[in-house]
């Protein structure tokens, strides 16, 4: 197992009196919350990250269509490899830790795939299977209804986890901490499969333990393998974590990115070269590169000089290009995100690690594997995320951005 590291996450608590809620901040709450560079096997990135998008891209249809199947889930066999952040999630009482990754891809809470579950007495188990496919890892197993711990003051009893009998593509790790939208748990346990999974989230705020039905994510761009920096915050901001004002942009219409923290952008390069107009796509901290349409993604490489590297599936360009790279402009919500020529870089400091060279310059936009117009023509991943806080907002529906003291840091 990797060494985990904490972090800090505000809580915004509730106690009912009467009909109105009065609003109590706690102290801060410790959760063990670390970013580490997961790798066993080979080192194709780019693999994992659009065998992702192709699992989005099939489950959002057919849950759109109605026709949820098994045969909807995409499985491509990948090796697992990704940057990814993992939280010390508790199960039972007394509590057994377990290192689960924070998704807001995805919306089941599930355990087993490394430490085995200890059953406590708070342990019910079901009459329902449950099983998830991620595109680069998949799960099945037992549904539990068991108290999960997140830290002191977010505790979730009764909370439905899988318990995996069977897993692939998590080596390291034990299972997952979903956080995205409710819907995704619908067709994913059995004989119940018209049932949704209210999340830790949800539960958190049907409790009144949180005021808002939220998460936002803080992140921080790194050039090391394993370190703390990132933040969750249940139930409200933390304003300490990003500058200025939050900008909120609703959950889009168009399907199948409406399924997921599906948004609607453009993505501009410079001043005046449009790399993808408006047009529907998602926000996800399970995704490490940015991806885009092919289209766009051809339009990128003409505009920046790269090349593709055979080794990494990383666009690579020289010190020169480097020096000339322009921003790219983010425009959602009525404002423009900029992620500058720094952040649009892999961190040169972990170039080996992928299988990169040493000294190399390579780029974390890429291809998402299908042209525009495919309602899911985009992705904001975590290379995204380290720039700008995020908040998730289920109750209103919507993602909300902001700038960071690190938007426009050099670290890469």
């Amino acid at each position: 197992m990797f060494p985990t590291a904490s972090l800090t996450a505000f809580l915004l608590l509730a106690v009912s009196v009467s009909a109105n809620p009065i609003v109590v901040r706690n102290p801060p709450v410790s959760l063990s919350f670390a970013r580490h560079l997961n790798i066993t096997g080979s080192f194709d990135l780019v693999a994992k990250d659009q065998a992702r998008a192709k699992n989005f891209m099939a489950i959002g249809k057919a849950k759109h269509s109605g026709t949820l199947s098994t045969a909807a889930v995409v499985s491509v066999g990948v090796t697992n490899v990704a940057v990814v952040y993992q939280a010390t999630v508790g199960v039972g009482s007394p509590a057994t830790n377990y290192n689960l990754l924070i998704d807001t891809g995805s919306s089941n809470t599930w355990v087993g795939a490394g430490k085995t579950y200890v059953k406590t007495s708070t342990s019910v188990q079901t009459s329902n299977r449950v099983s998830v496919t991620y595109g680069s890892g998949s799960f099945s197993g037992t549904e539990f209804t068991d108290t999960v711990t997140i830290g002191p003051g977010l505790v979730v009893p009764g909370q439905s986890i899988g318990v995996a009998s069977t897993s692939t593509g998590f080596t390291g790790f034990d299972g997952i901490l979903g956080i995205g939208p409710t819907d995704l748990t619908l067709g994913t346990l059995s004989p119940n499969t018209g049932s949704s999974i209210p999340t830790v989230t949800d539960n958190l705020f049907r409790r009144g333990t949180i005021t808002s039905n939220l998460v936002s994510v803080s992140f921080e761009p790194t050039t090391t393998t394993s370190v703390k920096n990132g933040e969750l915050t249940f139930g409200g901001t933390d304003s300490t974590k990003f500058t200025g004002s939050l900008t909120f942009i609703p959950i889009t219409s168009t399907s199948p990115a409406n399924q997921f923290w599906g948004i609607n952008e453009s993505i501009r390069y410079g001043t005046s070269t449009s790399i993808l107009t408006t047009t529907a796509g998602i926000v996800d901290t399970g995704t490490t590169l940015i991806l885009i349409a092919t289209d766009a993604f051809n339009r990128y490489t003409t505009a920046t000089g790269a090349v593709l590297d055979a080794t990494t599936g990383l666009l690579r360009i020289t010190s020169a290009q480097f020096t000339n790279l322009k921003s790219l402009f983010f425009t959602t919500g009525g404002r423009s995100f900029e992620l500058t020529a720094n952040a649009q870089l892999w961190p040169r400091a972990l170039n080996t690690f992928i299988g990169g060279t040493s000294g190399n310059i390579y780029l974390v936009v890429n291809d998402i594997g299908t042209p525009t117009g495919q309602g899911l023509d985009f992705i904001n991943g975590f290379t995204f995320l380290e720039r700008f806080y995020s908040v998730f907002d289920t109750g209103n529906k919507r993602v909300g951005f902001a700038t960071t003291s690190f938007t426009t840091a050099t670290s890469n």
